[in-house]
This record gives structure tokens, C-alpha cells and sequence, in this order.
């Protein structure tokens, strides 16, 4: 008889406690690890040499980035132990929205939100629709390191982006193609998972379950 063994995990707005080893098909529990990959922090475990990895940061076995994120960008990495939520998250057919914070060079105007609404031409084709808009600088945004490279007498704007595709680099691309070339690019958001409450550096574990929806 397998030892009883009470877990807890804690997630964005509840609690769910299971008895290991008493798991039925449609009870057990997918776990997800919400980070805040810092700049220039490469989205793999193994080491290159060259630059921090997630082994520098996650010591949870078993897990796998959903995705990826640039290494020159920041904010919002997903990973998960369940090989179906990560191909879920990763595939191009669901669409899930990701929201990204985008620090551009220049005061985007109405003309150039509405294009990037309604899609831009790209070397790769047009873009889908994306919602596009002004923002403030996000509250309790961390510094970066190195420091953001500015050019005097230019200012600088925050808009919030929100795609449904996932092509190479493709927020940068769209930005300059308007005429704004991205500084600083923070991904925000992934579905229903976001940023909130993690300082750069930072994770978090979740629970999903699969009958839910992200």
C-alpha cells in the first residue's frame, strides 16, 4: 500500500489538496511554472557557454519550456511538466493571445495603433489583427540590465500589443514596420497566465487541470 501523502499547490485564485498515488484520469493535476525570464537569459536548461540558462533560476525536475522567448526580451515564460498542455500552448491552431509590453523609440499616433491592428506587411507576409494601444510605463516595472540604450532628444512611449501568432520576433518586426522600433519588450501575458506578483527573476508553480481551458 503506497504511503498517504497530503500536497498542496497553490495557484493564481485557489487550492487544490490530492492524495498521492489516489489520482483518477480526470482529477490529476498538469503543474505549470509561471517566470519572469530576465534579459538575456536564454530558454533552454542545458548551458552554452555564453549566457544564463533556466537551470540558473528553476531547480524544479521534469519541466519544459512551453514556447520560447528571445533572448534580448523579457517577462512572461511558461513551462510544464504535461507534454499535452505544452503542445496546448505552443500551437500555432489555438491562437492563445499573448499580451507584451513594448517600450518603442518615438509617440506612436492613431495611424500607426490602427495598423498594427489591422495587421502589418511583414517579409514573412501580412500579420493577423492584433489590439494595439498607449499605455503608461507598467507599475513597479524592474530596471534592466544592461540598461535600455536611448538616443537624446527622442522620446520614448509604452504601448501594450496583443498577437495571436508566433512568428520569429515578430513584435519588433511590426513595431519598426510602422515606424517605431522597439527598445524594450516585456512579455505580459499568455492566455490566462500573466506576470502579476513575480519580480524579474521570479517564479511561481500552478495547477491546471485538464478540463480547464486556458
Amino acid at each position: 500500500m503506497h504511503r498517504s501523502i497530503i500536497a498542496t499547490f497553490l495557484c493564481d485564485d485557489w487550492q487544490v489538496s490530492h492524495r498521492a498515488g489516489a489520482f483518477s484520469s480526470q482529477s490529476k493535476m498538469s503543474h505549470i511554472v509561471l517566470f519572469n525570464k530576465p534579459y538575456g537569459v536564454i530558454c533552454q536548461f542545458s548551458r552554452d557557454g555564453l549566457h544564463p540558462t533556466l537551470a540558473d533560476y528553476i531547480k524544479i525536475p521534469d519541466v519544459y519550456a512551453a514556447g520560447r522567448l528571445d533572448t534580448d526580451s523579457e517577462g512572461l515564460l511558461l513551462l510544464t511538466d504535461d507534454g499535452k498542455l505544452q503542445h496546448r500552448i505552443t500551437d500555432p491552431k489555438h491562437k492563445l493571445p499573448k499580451t507584451y509590453w513594448v517600450q518603442v523609440e518615438g509617440v506612436p499616433d492613431e495611424q500607426a495603433l490602427e495598423k498594427l491592428r489591422r495587421g502589418v506587411t511583414l517579409n514573412d507576409g501580412l500579420t493577423l489583427p492584433a489590439a494595439a494601444q498607449l499605455m503608461d510605463e507598467p507599475d513597479n516595472l524592474w530596471p534592466r540590465d544592461p540598461p535600455v540604450r536611448f538616443r537624446q532628444n527622442i522620446p520614448t512611449r509604452w504601448l501594450t500589443l496583443t498577437i495571436r501568432e508566433g512568428r520569429n520576433r515578430q513584435v519588433r518586426r511590426m513595431t519598426a514596420a510602422v515606424g517605431f522600433p522597439t527598445l524594450r519588450l516585456i512579455r505580459y501575458a499568455i492566455g490566462e497566465w500573466n506576470l502579476d506578483g513575480l519580480k524579474s527573476g521570479e517564479f511561481r508553480r500552478s495547477g491546471y487541470s485538464p478540463t480547464s481551458q486556458p
